[in-house]
């Protein structure tokens, strides 16, 4: 048993007509990137920004998303290295299986959905929030009962709310999930023009928003610690692993590694620009939003409209917030949707996953019964559970994956020592040790509860594997 954990896959490409009909090759450099982008602008600036300023580390939130920051940077740069080298669509899991062994990348694989089936429902969670606020703003009143949760986290207690479910969420998510069913150019392509609507709407909030900054607010800019994480520098490392949330999307570029023309060259470019991109933006929204109004009135369902509204004379940017908001927060669903389904059919494939899970279409060559899965739990998820929930969960998983990633790096400089590099991490030993040690960190912050739901879904992996992928691994029958 332990010689099976522990065995790896050779770090190398599969033909692309290995497993039948192929996926298609239509992504290149600005393709992934525009995915990376598409992945990661939506909650951290529309939702998150605001919850983590007003609850934890008020106008230094600005430096949480530094922290976060150079915490994605560290991995992300193990990342392109692994594209460079280990070009398929298994993200984190292919480089944990490469490197670390069955049962470590059976460990990632199940953590990833955690990363991208559930960050998807949260960001749907968002994108009510704002759809709502949008429909108020002409008239048009959905009732509670069917823009909320039927469940909320209040106090470390699940309690019911009275409402039914989350419609908005499900909508736009079931018709998103339709999208990526029919086609990868359809949708990266929808997704380009999203990507670049919301980045220059992004764009105008901080032009506007910077000449109506109020200084005063950013005092003090560590508010005094009120006990445990509310302020303070708690608050502070509290907030990063809040807004980290915000970060996770560059590693869906990876994903798509046997959609890219050019993966060894490409892949390397489409992470690092797309998280390069998306921290200028993220820092900037951070500081406008803060000093537009007092940190503590941020803690909103909508904290940009939040902002603005304090301003009368830039009441005519609340309808292209809002409309930046849905576009952006869209994308977000809508890549999470598109990198799922690929990582199931790469475990299918291995034999971890039901061989069903290995299905491509023949005529839109996409995995399109993964897709279909995928796209009703998102749904199933966001009607029913609260964002807080939500996002850590996220959060946590995420956290794990990457520290994987940032060890198989040092673990393929030696056992695979000689192989192709299109890039190399700089410094590597020591850039890798501060990727594991700053994940360790944030990992660190988040609360007793998050650990033990993340337990719960361990435990629940366990069992499945050895119900069924311990037997049925395709490294097993080879070995």
């Amino acid at each position: 048993m332990l010689k099976q954990l522990l065995a790896t896959k050779a770090p190398a490409p599969e033909a692309d007509d290995a497993h039948g009909p192929a996926l298609r090759r239509t992504l290149g450099p600005w393709g992934l990137t525009a995915l990376g982008i598409g992945a990661v602008i939506g909650g951290g600036i529309f939702v998150i920004t605001g919850v983590a300023a007003a609850e934890h580390a008020g106008p230094a939130i600005i430096l949480s998303f530094i922290l976060a920051a150079i915490c994605s940077v560290f991995t992300a740069l193990c990342y392109a290295e692994f594209a460079s080298l280990v070009p398929v669509s298994g993200s984190a899991y292919s480089y944990a299986y490469a490197t670390l062994g069955e049962g470590a990348a059976w460990f990632i694989g199940w953590n990833l959905i955690l990363e991208y089936g559930v960050s998807a429902s949260a960001v749907a969670v968002s994108w009510t929030g704002y759809f709502v606020s949008l429909l108020d703003h002409v008239g048009i009143h959905i009732p509670p009962a069917l823009t909320n949760a039927p469940l909320d986290f209040v106090d470390g207690h699940l309690v019911a709310t009275g409402a039914l479910f989350n419609l908005p969420a499900v909508g736009i998510t079931l018709a998103l999930t339709w999208l990526c069913y029919v086609g990868i150019k359809e949708s990266t392509g929808l997704n380009m023009a999203m990507v670049l609507l919301k980045v220059a709407l992004i764009v105008v909030v901080i032009i506007v928003g910077a000449s109506h900054i109020d200084t005063a607010n950013w005092h003090p800019f560590i508010p005094a610690n009120q006990g445990g994480d509310k302020y303070g520098w708690s608050g502070v490392l509290r907030g990063a692993s809040l807004v980290f949330f915000a970060y996770i999307g560059f590693e869906a570029t990876s994903t798509a590694a046997q959609e890219s023309k050019n993966p060894q060259r490409d892949m390397p470019i489409g992470t690092l620009a797309s998280l390069g991109i998306c921290t200028v933006l993220y820092i900037a929204m951070a500081a406008v939003l803060t000093g537009l109004v007092p940190f503590d009135q941020l803690g909103t369902a909508e904290p940009v409209v939040t902002a603005i509204r304090q301003h009368p004379e830039l009441n005519w940017l609340r309808g292209l917030v809002e409309v930046g908001a849905l576009i952006g927060l869209s994308s977000v669903v809508l890549v999470m949707i598109i990198a799922q389904p690929r990582i199931f059919m790469i475990m299918g494939r291995d034999g971890l996953l039901p061989k069903v899970f290995t299905t491509i279409h023949p005529k839109y060559r996409t995995p399109h019964l993964n897709t279909v899965i995928t796209g009703v739990g998102i749904a199933a998820l966001a009607a029913v559970f609260p964002l807080n929930l939500l996002g850590d969960l996220t959060s946590m998983g995420t956290l794990v994956a990457f520290c994987a990633v940032c060890i198989g790096v040092l673990i393929l400089r030696r056992t695979a020592a000689d192989a192709p590099r299109t890039f190399r991490v700089p410094f590597a030993p020591v850039t890798c040790t501060l990727g594991v040690l700053s994940c360790i960190g944030l990992l660190y912050s988040l609360g007793l509860r998050n650990w033990v739901l993340l337990g719960v879904w361990t435990a629940l992996g366990i069992i499945v594997y050895f119900a069924y992928s311990y037997r049925h691994s395709q490294n097993r029958r080879r070995n």
